[in-house]
């Protein structure tokens, strides 16, 4: 198209999967509303074409003290792609 937005098609089990990207993350993950949905734009973005093929889908860091779920969100992140 004229917008430069690649017209490549997503799959139906795609993007039902990326539309409830959040709901399965969160599903696994208690709280941490902000890096959930950080990352889940982060991968609709990537996974629709919008983003530069040259750079990687995002650079995520997760801190804060133990037992608030950051490895818990990198796996379920693992897992739901």
């Amino acid at each position: 198209g004229w917008t430069g937005i690649p017209l490549t098609k997503i799959n139906e089990t795609e993007s039902d999967r990326l539309l409830n990207l959040e709901d399965t993350l969160h599903k696994r993950v208690i709280g941490q509303n902000d890096a959930v949905n950080s990352i889940s734009k982060a991968v609709r973005r990537a996974r629709a074409g919008l983003k530069d093929p040259k750079r990687p889908i995002g650079s995520f860091i997760f801190l804060g003290p133990t037992g608030v779920g950051k490895t818990e969100l990198a796996r379920a992140l693992a897992e739901s792609m």
